[in-house]
């Protein structure tokens, strides 16, 4: 039997379409794809990601335990409230799942990983703990709200006046505790807005405060061309145990410094990168009409070849565009195989291609070369 979130009667009543994701009853959509993309947009939308997994890490040894077992070093967050993004690694360097980890308070931290995952990474964090003194507890009765649009901080700070002037103070990937509710501004989206993980018995009041305030309730479908747009991988599309953050676009990612912290994969990653990276994760912009797919190749004039990972059609540049796991060095001329014996040319470019609803992509091969420049 699949799954339901707390606001699944909520999703129903706006007339959402279900499907099953990974064994949650999820909305597709409530009736337009497009309209609730162009929303988020132009707007504020909002999201139920109430299938992800948070997971409390208390315990004198928490902040050791997460700078050994994450990539990105949580060292950095010196101040209850802060946030940073980070891959969860195997020995081989490969991407177990990725996430968001959040400093509460000394000696306490939260992740919030993705649903597909979950078995998965509650074993291995669990598997990870031996030596250290650090209790992990899987939250439950909990609900995860996605405010997301130019308007959400508004929208949001209208319904709990309370806190308004502190979330107006949000910097991005900065959160704050009030009563139960964690609120935080990161998202998916490439817009601005909040994450907000709540009780579950807080959950349907809040939504639909939301929705008589204007916000838009959005799906699946939407959250997926919008974080596509944005240049955010998915997990177990554009990224698995089988890449790396240095195969994946997310180098940025890996905290190499200080030199003496060891974390799981670091030495996997380290011969990677002193060997040469052999593929790079890219954005790829279709030349005319048509629409990307996930499996599709790539085709270079030397011979090499590449695949997309995630493609669609994107709705705020009219195009067809997604990722694509391309050999490296990068040549210039490439082109898609759309169908059997059908190819089309595509630009290789830099993502994001929108940020804040602004048209932002550059042409890659030009990029690297001016990189290559600059050394």
């Amino acid at each position: 039997m699949l799954q339901k979130t707390p606001l699944y009667q909520q999703h129903i009543a706006a007339g959402a379409k279900c499907v099953d994701f990974f064994g949650w009853e999820m909305p597709l959509h409530y009736g337009s794809q497009l309209e609730e993309h162009h929303f988020v947009r132009r707007d504020a939308g909002v999201f139920d990601v109430s299938h992800m997994t948070g997971v409390d890490i208390t315990g004198a040894d928490a902040e050791d335990y997460l700078r050994f077992i994450l990539a990105n070093d949580v060292g950095r967050l010196r101040t209850p409230g802060r946030a940073l993004y980070s891959c969860l690694l195997t020995e081989a360097g490969g991407i177990l799942d990725d996430l968001i980890v959040y400093y509460l308070a000394p000696e306490h931290y939260r992740i919030i990983f993705n649903s597909a995952t979950r078995l998965r990474v509650l074993a291995w964090v669990k598997l990870q703990k031996k030596g250290f003194d650090v209790t992990t507890k899987a939250c439950e009765g909990q609900a995860i709200l996605a405010v997301q649009g130019p308007q959400a901080i508004a929208k949001v700070t209208q319904i709990l006046p309370d806190c308004a002037e502190q979330i107006n103070a949000l910097r991005p990937f900065h959160s704050l505790q009030h009563n139960n509710w964690l609120i935080a501004r990161t998202g998916y989206t490439g817009e601005d807005g909040v994450e907000i993980m709540l009780p579950a018995s807080d959950a349907a009041d809040f939504w639909e405060a939301l929705l008589s305030k204007g916000v838009k309730p959005c799906g699946l479908g939407a959250r997926d061309t919008l974080r596509l747009e944005a240049g955010l991988n998915l997990s177990g599309t554009d990224m698995d145990e089988n890449t790396t953050p240095l195969e994946s676009n997310l180098a940025w990612t890996i905290a190499w410094q200080p030199e003496d912290r060891e974390f799981i994969g670091r030495w996997a990653l380290q011969t990677e990168r002193e060997g040469g990276v052999k593929k790079k994760l890219v954005g790829i912009l279709l030349d005319g009409k048509g629409v990307l797919r996930d499996g599709q190749k790539i085709f270079f004039a030397d011979g090499d070849e590449g695949e997309i990972t995630s493609g669609g059609f994107s709705p705020t540049l009219g195009k067809g565009i997604g990722f694509a796991r391309v050999p490296l060095p990068l040549s210039q001329a490439c082109e898609v195989e759309l169908r059997a014996g059908r190819r089309q040319a595509v630009q290789l470019v830099k993502v994001p291609f929108v940020r804040n609803g602004q048209t932002v992509f550059e042409p890659l091969v030009m990029q690297l070369k001016e990189d290559e420049e600059k050394k």
